[in-house]
């Protein structure tokens, strides 16, 4: 291959450039050339297929800095579609056009499926990447637990899986994503300032992670210590719950929770409204987590446990709520993320030039330390053909106590011990800059839009 083209698409992530920049310094070294495609699955289906050459003279271009948040390239959650035929066709004959003979695509489960219809049509490879780190497999024969069910209240079918087995770390199929070391770092620090108020105020603050299906996020944030973690993967007990905070508001005055925007209650439904609309990508939007418990806590505590003890006003005022965000998917990535994202990127390239077809890129762990790989999309789907994000294993949980188990302490150590480099810390020191104070913000849209190319004529 002489030249190749590289996409982010689906939700940014800290690492996205990190990403991008690794595929660019492996292409360098391959000599050959990557277009970076503009706005994901949108710049395919847009006749003129914005681009941008990442690597003229096979030099990555000044604005692909890896330690920059999200992606030059844009994102979207446009996808094509397994039976869209003509739209494949066209979209290949344009890639055709730039003679691009191979394509990266970064993104999660919702980018891998979405690249099978074009996998049909060229070569292709997916660099991983999810703040939910829900992209893989806990162990290879997981996708044969899957059962189709028609879908109630709808057209279709739904999916469910039956209980998984206890498995070793070495098993899981990507071990981890990029972007995700960096959104716990970020949910981490927020429980941290979130407790100092609950606890100066005597009050209980209940903390909304993302994780739609997955408590990734809301396991890795047990760094910031809170009381009680809450998972979609394991519904809890609403008394055990209860009685659990009652007691951390009769030792330490206070309780911190941390609780999954997915979280279920013991009949398996969503905590969170389950609203009428869909993201771009069919997932059900999920709002509310955080609130459904606070109403829980409020009607099973109620107000005059608080009144008597002089804490608050009414049960109402003294149990909070915070939803962490969209800040969980910004801001600069930290070395892990970094460092694996740019590997993982190169990895792509290889994957690409070896022959390799419809491949994911992988990052696994063995004795004690990761190395990368690939493997076959087709191996992720289940026996009716859909890929699935990858759940948190309940083996990963502790119900009794609502925290990692040893088996998940373990999976986090494994990736945080040595998560921040020194650059990390320093890079705290530009936050004073005295120039931010005159200079405005210089965005890197600005200079790319500069370099964009399009094709000429309609097709």
């Amino acid at each position: 291959m002489r030249r190749i083209g590289i996409l982010t698409a689906g939700g940014d992530t800290p690492a996205l450039n990190a990403t991008i920049h690794g595929a660019v310094v492996r292409a360098n070294q391959l000599r050959v050339e990557v277009f970076g495609l503009i706005k994901g699955f949108s710049g395919l289906l847009n006749p003129q297929v914005p681009h941008v050459p990442l690597n003229p003279l096979f030099q990555a271009i000044p604005e692909l800095d890896p330690a920059r948040g999200g992606t030059i390239l844009g994102a979207s959650r446009d996808y094509l579609k397994t039976g869209e035929t003509e739209t494949v066709a066209r979209v290949a004959a344009r890639l055709a056009r730039l003679k691009i003979e191979g394509l990266i695509c970064v993104g999660g489960d919702g980018t891998l499926n979405g690249m099978q219809a074009l996998a049909e049509a060229l070569p292709t490879v997916l660099a991983p990447k999810t703040i939910d780190n829900d992209l893989g497999l806990n162990y290879a024969d997981e996708t044969h637990e899957y059962e189709r069910l028609p879908a109630s209240n709808k057209v279709g079918y739904e999916y469910v899986r039956v209980p998984g087995r206890r498995f070793d770390l070495s098993e899981m199929i990507n071990y981890t994503t990029p972007g995700y070391a960096t959104a716990v770092a970020v949910t981490t620090g927020n429980v941290e300032r979130v407790r100092t108020t609950a606890e100066s105020h005597r009050r209980v603050a209940i903390i909304e992670v993302m994780g739609r299906d997955s408590g990734m996020i809301a396991l890795g944030t047990a760094y910031g210590q809170p009381d009680i973690i809450l998972v979609p993967e394991v519904p809890h007990n609403d008394d055990t719950l209860v009685e659990r905070v009652l007691h951390f508001l009769d030792v330490q005055k206070h309780a911190v929770l941390v609780v999954s925007e997915g979280v279920r209650d013991p009949s398996g439904r969503i905590l969170g409204s389950v609203t009428a609309s869909k993201d771009p990508a069919g997932n059900l939007l999920y709002s509310g987590a955080a609130e459904a418990i606070k109403k829980l806590l409020v009607e099973r505590i109620g107000n005059d446990f608080f009144t008597r003890k002089r804490r608050n006003e009414s049960a109402d005022a003294a149990i909070f709520t915070r939803k962490i965000g969209h800040t969980q998917r910004g801001g600069r990535p930290m070395q892990f993320d970094r460092f694996h994202a740019s590997q993982l990127g190169g990895k792509a390239v290889d994957l690409l030039l070896q022959g390799h077809h419809n491949t994911v890129a992988t990052l696994q762990y063995s004795d004690g330390g990761f190395h990368y790989d690939g493997i076959d999309a087709n191996k992720l789907r289940d026996r009716w053909g859909v890929i699935h994000a990858r759940s948190m294993s309940p083996s990963f949980y502790d119900p009794a106590r609502f925290q990692p188990s040893a088996l998940g302490a373990e999976y986090l150590r494994s990736i945080f011990l040595n998560a921040l480099g020194q650059d990390d810390l320093e890079s705290m020191r530009s936050l004073f800059d005295t120039g931010r104070l005159t200079h405005p913000y210089d965005s890197v849209n600005t200079d790319v839009h500069k370099r964009i190319r399009r094709l000429d004529g309609v097709g």
